[in-house]
């Protein structure tokens, strides 16, 4: 078996070592050419939403790939659905590096052929496997010690080094079958890894809040100054003050409201 951080060794030729033909709908399973039709929803949406999840949360030394071909044996050129792999070329070969974490989709396809394929990953040094369970809603981390699944708690994460932030189980979950997991997933794990879209973003949001709370301030304010002067505005003309988000114009209205004789004077001519 090669170290993780390996991509050849004395027996295995290097990862990226074709045997399937590159860029087509084939893998080898054993030597045998094996074809490998597109996905449907849901198995297709899962996938796309795993990627954008990884993508949201792997740190900046590493990768993200779908339905990459990956030798892990002489006889064997498979492909995950999901893996992440080191950006950095192998030292060695000059080629690509293991895939560290590799994750496969179980919906049409059975959860032992799932294993099957997970197992031949983890036998060429790829550390942790994961299959996302449609039907059953949930995930699994194959374990090469006891060849067989692990369940994972649904409350729990992934956290690895590979990983800039901890990936939530019930992200992965939410990938399967329930939308609303997803989003918040990724805007937490793009906002912990501090990217500067969303930087800033939440910049932008705060200085508009702030701004809206000081104009808000600025119109009950005035609406007070009219109070005093024994002001009363209507309906129309309290709604219009309260809406205003310009300072510069609530500085103007609250300036003439010292003088007017009639709330609708203070507002600027149409």
């Amino acid at each position: 078996m090669s170290s993780p951080g390996s991509t050849v060794n004395d027996e295995l030729p290097a990862v990226d070592d074709r045997l399937a033909p590159p860029e087509t709908r084939y893998e080898v399973d054993d030597g045998k050419l094996v074809y490998v039709p597109p996905a449907d929803p849901p198995h297709a949406t899962c996938q796309a939403k795993i990627a954008m999840l990884l993508g949201a949360h792997v740190g900046p030394d590493y990768l993200v790939a779908t339905e990459m071909l990956t030798r892990t044996s002489k006889v064997d050129d498979i492909a995950p659905d999901a893996s992440v792999y080191p950006r950095a070329r192998d030292p060695v070969t000059g080629g690509r590096r293991l895939e560290e974490l590799a994750f496969e989709v179980a919906s049409t396809q059975s959860l032992a052929s799932a294993a099957r394929k997970m197992a031949k990953l983890a036998s060429r040094g790829v550390r942790r496997c994961f299959t996302i369970d449609i039907e059953h809603t949930r995930v699994l981390e194959w374990s090469h010690a006891l060849s067989g699944w692990i369940i994972l708690d649904v409350n729990s994460h992934i956290d690895d080094p590979v990983l800039a932030v901890p990936l939530p189980m019930a992200a992965l979950v939410g990938a399967a079958k329930l939308d609303y997991a997803v989003n918040p997933a990724l805007a937490a794990a793009l906002i912990a890894r501090g990217e500067p879209v969303i930087a800033a973003e939440r910049a932008r949001a705060r200085a508009e809040g702030e701004a809206t709370g000081i104009a808000k301030g600025r119109a009950e304010a005035l609406l007070d100054l009219l109070a005093q002067r024994g002001l009363r505005p209507l309906a129309g003309e309290r709604a219009r003050i309260l809406d205003e988000r310009d300072l510069e114009r609530l500085r103007r209205w609250s300036s003439r409201a010292l003088t007017c004789s009639l709330v609708a004077e203070i507002f600027d001519p149409e």
